[in-house]
Parts: structure tokens; C-alpha cells; sequence
């Protein structure tokens, strides 16, 4: 049956991808707008909190420049200095202060105390609900966005994650989400400074314009400044994060292999490698601190000099009776306010660096679209099929100079039971991988009840396939949720049924809380033996139409291969069934037998015949098999 959607011979293998990207280590623009617009649409179903935040934070900035303005023109001018005229501005609170005072009929100084304590509980409010919706928004935003990588990588193929190491996808999900949060977060207290900053400087400006502008010669110093800063400190960014990417490459590999680790005695080499990419992540880290102290020390330095400047010049200007020691007291407040926004934007460039380079590492992963084919018109399945499989002149290849399969002809007969054998590399999992679809595949073809597999959805393809592999995986959870998967279908009478099928239900019910059992992390709390029994409870439950072994009972001790020899039995009655395996007996049990060496169909038959012919079998047989 051929069809349209069929993968072309010029497709033999998937497009090649650039897959290093991902070990690059990207330096990101200290702004990269286009970047920051698509961050914002995951912060976008969270606007009114966003809104509220900047109106709450526009409050406290407001309340912040009134309180300088309480302290210098009312407290120190009018109160002690008694004077109410100066060109700084009081924005009308020597006035309100003497309302209140004929309000409550109290003292000018408590006035203004009342004044003062209102306006600081305001502050203290506005700020703080500032802070939590912003940081609220934010974090909802960034859990969105996390979920979506997380879903992304999900559906990437396993030729993805064959040539991308788990490392650098854990870093995107983990360390780089973290650093766009530092990166929001301390924007959102750099708006917070700003208010004041326009508010102080346009007053500044009506106050005394020379005094301003010696003030404001400072902050090109401060540009400058950021400028050479951000050349020397870009290269060792990127040496931070390189080295933070392999520390979780190397404790990722690490753990994932700590039985092997142990059982070879490799601990302390382990330790030595990863100590030395430690002392590199801790030198280049050591670099950046010194920068960032440096610099903050040259900003805090430039401030002490905007003091003095206004100290000088504002006590010449009272000798002259021109400004009023309040008025120079607020001066030198709103200096602050001019000068802080400036530091703090300096202070979180080392934070937006890493925050630009990591949004770039992230939205590259959500752009990576390769995927497995996907039929345009996809052939529906009908609810239950008979199970036959043919491998039609199949040819494929990890790699397009490393053929694996070579022209691989075979039919599968529903309700059969074949065995694949050969020596290693020969392609007996590459055969599994295909049916599958868990890599594309272009040369040859292959069919699924006589329908080709690329046309169907890969999704309903697995749905008919139930795969025990030598090495299976345990999810946290409950013995029930390692045997339905999340499966609706599959309830606890189904889950107890299949157990019982396999001989899985005995080891169950000796467990402290039998099905509702937490398993441990890969079920380290179970046996081998144990959890491949609970591999086929899994697959029975499933109840699939193909049963795939992939040297399922290599790694079962004798005792525990007897109590799934029956439930295997069982398992494969009405369902064709694929078997890679290298013991005597399941390859006895076996309708047909096929061989390959090098990826090519040496032999087909059945096992008297294969021994009959004195061919690779055969050799196999006497090499392998002898024994048993």
C-alpha cells in the first residue's frame, strides 16, 4: 500500500540538525527587545496584577519624595528654622501642616510627625503589595513558561536527546528560568526608583538649573563607566554559565550512574573531575564579583562626590541667603534619588546579561521544532486490530555515513510470535525503535495491519504497542501509577487483574501499603526481578495488540524467570508478538526466528530449520546456547 504521505528515498534519515547549538554559549545583548516582547506574552493573563503593581509603586514613589520633602522644607526650614520661603519647593505640605495642626489643635512638630508616620505607613503598604504582585505575577508567568519548555522537550524525539546532552536541558528548565526571574524582579524595583528620579529631577531643574546640571556630568561618568564595565564582564558571564552547564551535565551523568559508579570504585575520580569544574565555575565567579564590587565602589564614589559638590555649593548659596538648609537638605536627598536608579541599573547589569543570554538559551529550545513525521491526512485505525507488522526493504541509519538497517524484508503474521537475534550492533532494537515511530524513517516502509506506518499518528501507533525493555524505568509514585500511567482506562480491578496475570500480585501484596506502596526514586525499593514483573503488569494493562520483549528477562534470576514464564504465556495469547531475547527457551517458543548480522536478513525460519541449516544460527546456538 503506498501512499502520499510516505517519506521519499531522497529522505532516507531526518534533515541533519545543528545540534552543537545547544553547547553554545550565548552572550545576549544587554536589551534585546524582540527577546523581552515575547517574554511579556507569558506575563500577559496576568496584566491587572501587573497594572495594579505599577499603580501601587507609583503611590509609594510619590509618598517617598513627600516624606524627603516633610523632612527638609517642614521639619528643618519652618519648624526649626522658621522659615516658609525658599525657591525649593514644599509642594504644599508646609500648608497642610498647619491644617492639621489647627485640626487637632496639637503642636506644628507633631503635625508633621502625624504627617510624616501617615505617609511612611503608606509607603510601607503600597510598597509592600507593590512587591507581591509584582513578584506574584511574575512567578505565575515564569511557571507557565517553564511548563511549556518542559512540555516542548517532552515532544522532541529521541534522535534529540541521542545528540543533546540532559545537561543543557535541565539548565534551561532550571538555572536559566531562575535568571529571568532575578532579571524581572530587579526591573520591577528599578521602576520603583525611577518615579523619584523624574520627580527629583524636575525639580532639581526649577531649583537651580547650573547646580543640576554639574550634577548631571556625573552620569555619563556612570555610562562610561557601565560601558567598559559590560566589555570586561561579558566573556566571564559566559564563562559562568559554561561552566554552571557542565556542573549539572557532570552531576546529572553522575548520579544517573551512581551504581556503576560505586560498583568501579570511581568516586574519588568522579570527585576530582567535577572538583575541577567547580574551581573553574568558582574562579570565573570570583572575576565577576570583583568586577561588580569594583564597579559598585566607583558608582558609590561618584555619589560622594555629587554630595560634596552640592554641599559646597549650596553652602555658598546660604551664606547668600538664596537656599535655606532645608532646602540644601533636600537637595542633597534628591541627588540620592538621581544617583540610585543609575547605581541599581549598573548593580543588575550582570543580572541582565545572564537574564538575556538565558531568555535566548530558552527560546531556543521552544523554537527547536524538530519532531517526528505526522501524517497531513491521518488513516483511523479501527478500535481493535489483528496485529500484523511488515518491514518492507527498510533501510536506516543514526547517522547517514552509519547504516544500521540495510534492506530489511519481514512479515509478521498476526498473533505470531517472532524472535530477533544477532550478535550486538546488529539492529534488532533499531527495528523496535522504527515500529515504534519513535524515529523517522524514509528508505523502505513499513506496515501496520497493511496501513504504512507514516500514516498513521505516532500516537496511535504506540497506543497499539506494549514495550517491556531490559532497563525499565520507574516513575515516582504508587505501584497503581506505575502500572496505569495516568491511564483513566486503566482501575485498580484492571491494575490487580494484570498483576495477577504476570505473577506480580504476590511481591504487591507483601509490600507495607500493597498498591499504594511509594516507590523510590528509579524503585530502588524493588528487586530486578521485581520491577520487571511490574513491566508486564504495565504492558497487560495497557492491553495492547503487539507485545514487543526487548531482552525483557535478560537481567530475571532463574526463580523469577519461572513465575513470568506463564504469565508470559498468558500475555501473548491472541497478540502478535516480537521477541529479542537471548535465552534458549523464549526463542524455542517462538514461531519463527530472524537473524541479522549488520543490519542485513541472514536467515528466517523456524528453530529446527535454522539449525538445520548450519548457518549464523546456528552459530549462535553453539556459542551462546550450549550450555543451557
Amino acid at each position: 500500500m503506498n501512499t502520499s504521505n510516505t517519506l521519499s528515498s531522497a529522505d532516507s534519515n531526518p534533515p541533519q540538525r545543528d545540534h552543537s547549538m545547544f553547547d553554545a554559549e550565548l552572550s545576549g545583548a544587554v536589551l534585546n527587545m524582540q527577546l523581552l516582547g515575547r517574554l511579556m506574552g507569558w506575563l500577559r493573563p496576568y496584566s491587572l496584577s501587573l497594572f495594579i503593581s505599577a499603580i501601587l509603586v507609583l503611590l509609594a514613589s510619590c509618598a517617598v519624595v513627600i516624606m524627603e520633602v516633610v523632612i527638609s522644607r517642614v521639619l528643618v526650614d519652618y519648624i526649626i528654622g522658621g522659615e516658609a520661603s525658599s525657591i525649593m519647593p514644599d509642594l504644599g505640605m508646609i500648608e497642610f501642616t498647619i491644617m492639621v495642626q489647627e485640626w487637632f489643635g496639637i503642636e506644628p512638630i507633631y503635625a508633621a510627625g502625624l504627617i510624616f508616620g501617615i505617609l511612611m505607613i503608606l509607603y510601607a503598604v503600597t510598597g509592600h503589595v507593590h512587591r507581591l504582585t509584582l513578584i506574584s505575577s511574575i512567578v505565575r508567568g515564569l511557571r507557565d513558561l517553564r511548563q511549556d519548555l518542559f512540555s516542548h522537550m517532552e515532544m522532541r524525539p529521541s534522535s534529540f536527546f541521542d545528540r543533546v546532552p540532559v545537561g543543557r536541558i535541565m539548565t534551561r528548565v532550571t538555572n536559566d528560568i531562575e535568571a529571568l526571574y532575578e532579571m524581572l524582579r530587579g526591573m520591577g524595583g528599578l521602576i520603583g526608583e525611577f518615579v523619584p528620579f523624574l520627580v527629583a529631577l524636575t525639580i532639581m531643574l526649577f531649583t537651580s538649573v547650573k547646580l543640576t546640571l554639574i550634577l548631571l556630568l556625573l552620569v555619563p561618568v556612570v555610562g562610561i563607566a557601565t560601558f567598559f564595565f559590560r566589555r570586561a564582564s561579558r566573556e566571564v558571564f559566559r564563562l559562568v554559565r559554561n561552566t554552571v552547564s557542565a556542573l549539572n551535565q557532570n552531576l546529572q551523568e553522575n548520579l544517573s550512574g551512581m551504581q556503576v559508579v560505586q560498583l568501579s570504585q570511581r568516586e574519588e575520580k568522579n570527585l576530582a573531575i567535577y572538583t575541577e569544574i567547580n574551581k573553574r565555575n568558582r574562579r570565573y565567579e570570583y572575576k565577576s564579583i570583583n568586577l561588580a564590587t569594583f564597579y559598585g565602589a566607583f558608582n558609590d564614589s561618584l555619589a560622594s562626590i555629587g554630595l560634596g559638590i552640592i554641599i559646597w555649593y549650596g553652602g555658598g548659596e546660604i551664606v547668600q541667603d538664596t537656599m535655606t538648609l532645608g532646602g540644601v537638605i533636600l537637595f542633597t536627598r534628591f541627588m540620592n534619588m538621581l544617583f540610585t536608579p543609575v547605581v541599581m541599573l549598573g548593580e543588575q547589569l550582570n543580572v541582565l546579561f545572564r537574564a538575556m543570554a538565558s531568555g535566548e538559551r530558552i527560546f531556543q529550545a521552544l523554537d527547536w521544532d524538530e519532531q517526528i513525521h505526522e501524517p497531513e491526512h491521518p488513516v483511523k485505525l479501527p478500535e481493535k486490530i489483528a496485529g500484523k507488522v511488515e518491514f518492507r526493504k527498510v533501510n536506516f541509519g543514526y547517522r547517514p555515513d552509519q547504516p544500521i538497517l540495510k534492506n530489511v524484508s519481514v512479515c509478521i503474521r498476526a498473533g505470531e510470535k517472532l524472535a530477533i537475534v544477532g550478535p550486538t550492533g546488529s539492529g534488532k532494537s533499531t527495528m523496535i525503535r522504527l515500529l515504534g515511530r519513535v524515529y523517522d524513517f524514509g528508505r523502505g516502509q513499513i506496515f501496520l495491519d497493511d496501513v504504512d506506518l507514516n500514516d498513521l499518528p505516532s500516537r496511535e501507533v504506540r497506543k497499539r504497542i506494549g514495550v517491556v525493555l531490559q532497563d525499565f524505568h520507574i516513575f515516582s509514585g504508587t505501584i497503581h501509577d506505575n502500572i496505569a500511567l495516568g491511564d483513566p482506562a486503566v482501575t485498580r480491578e484492571r491494575a490487580i487483574s494484570a498483576s495477577k496475570t504476570v505473577n506480580a500480585h504476590g511481591f504487591i501484596s507483601e509490600l507495607p501499603e500493597g498498591y499504594d506502596t511509594e516507590l523510590v526514586e528509579r524503585g530502588a525499593n524493588l528487586s530486578q526481578g521485581q520491577r520487571q514483573l511490574l513491566a508486564f503488569a504495565r504492558v497487560l494493562a495497557a492491553d495492547p495488540e503487539i507485545l514487543v520483549l526487548d531482552e525483557a528477562t535478560a537481567s530475571i534470576d532463574t526463580e523469577t524467570e519461572l513465575l513470568i514464564q506463564d504469565g508470559l504465556r498468558k500475555l501473548m495469547i491472541g497478540r502478535t508478538s516480537i521477541l529479542i531475547a537471548h535465552r534458549l527457551q523464549t526463542i524455542q517458543e517462538a514461531d519463527r526466528i530472524l537473524v541479522l548480522r549488520d543490519g542485513v536478513v541472514e536467515e528466517l525460519g523456524t528453530h529446527a530449520e535454522l539449525l538445520a541449516n548450519k548457518g549464523l544460527y546456528h552459530t549462535l546456538h553453539e556459542s551462546q546456547f550450549q550450555d543451557a
